[in-house]
């Protein structure tokens, strides 16, 4: 048998060091693709324990109502503030002058403010009678009046949902809601036309009846 012996004294050539450079290089990247592997596996087994949602995208919306929205949104904008509820003052001119009609046709003043304790029955009627021709006289030349129900006083109407309060008063056992069948007890009255005359800027409409000096 042949004895080797080794002397390790001996440097390695050239050749032996670039194999060796090799070996290390390719060690090297064998355990840096190990790693990245490793990481690669690591990540996918994440992901699979996490579940993944995956949520529809909402449907978009119909374009009629889009231009609904908008149109409401422009009511909003530009509706209109509520106008507030003016009340009319009524002038006194004109009541002043019905009321001094009344007195020069049917001396009405005098006969309501006189005390009548003193009179008899039938100095009253008689009374009564000329301040009833002369207030009638003054309607009939300065107003035009029709009933406001032409139906017979005493007969049984209907009123319907949404009748005009103004024109009808129910009086009796209100209860709910229209529409109310009841009896005509007055027809009511109503003023078509006013012929009430002109006045001139002068003139003082609170003199009703001015006083008589007799010479």
């Amino acid at each position: 048998m042949n004895n080797y012996v080794i002397d390790l004294s001996l440097k390695p050539t050239t050749f032996d060091l670039w194999h060796v450079c090799l070996a290390g290089t390719v060690a090297l990247l064998s355990l840096i693709l190990i790693m990245l592997l490793l990481t690669m596996l690591v990540s996918l087994m994440r992901c699979r324990k996490k579940p993944v949602n995956f949520q529809a995208a909402p449907a978009p919306e119909p374009v009629v109502r889009i231009v609904e929205k908008i149109v409401e949104v422009e009511k909003l904008v530009h509706a209109p503030a509520k106008e507030p509820v003016v009340l009319k003052e009524a002038t006194p001119d004109a009541a002043l002058q019905l009321l001094g009609l009344l007195q020069q046709e049917a001396r009405f003043i005098d006969f309501i403010k006189e005390d009548i304790t003193a009179f008899s029955d039938a100095d009253i009627g008689n009374a009564a009678r000329v301040v009833h021709e002369g207030c009638n006289k003054a309607l009939n030349e300065h107003f035009t009046l029709a009933v406001v129900r032409n139906e017979q006083e005493g007969s049984k109407i209907t009123l319907p949902q949404g009748f005009d309060a103004a024109t009808v008063r129910l009086t009796g056992n209100i209860i709910g809601t229209a529409p109310f069948t009841g009896t005509l007890v007055h027809k009511g009255w109503q003023v078509t036309s006013i012929r009430l005359p002109k006045l001139t800027l002068s003139h003082n409409a609170a003199i009703v009846a001015p006083a008589e000096v007799e010479l």
